[in-house]
């Protein structure tokens, strides 16, 4: 992990501290997340594999006979 030096003013820095601390979060954290994002944070293959891989997991066991029969995918209330 790199280390980065910014300089602001004393004004900024203390309203962003103030800022991190009302969300629980320190200044540190808090610029590494804006960096995170700002680089762009995942690809869009990364967000589309990962998007892939959580609904692969989500759907949990799958089986033919879980499906409806044609009759009953095809009733129709008729009014």
């Amino acid at each position: 992990m790199k280390n980065v030096t910014v300089s602001v003013g004393e004004e900024v820095h203390r309203r962003a501290r103030i800022r991190a601390a009302e969300r629980g979060t320190s200044l540190s954290a808090a610029v590494r997340e804006f960096l995170i994002a700002f680089a762009g944070g995942e690809t869009g293959f990364e967000w589309r594999k990962r998007l892939q891989d959580e609904t692969l997991a989500s759907i949990g066991r799958f089986r033919a006979s879980d499906r409806l029969s044609r009759e009953d995918l095809h009733d129709r209330a008729i009014r």
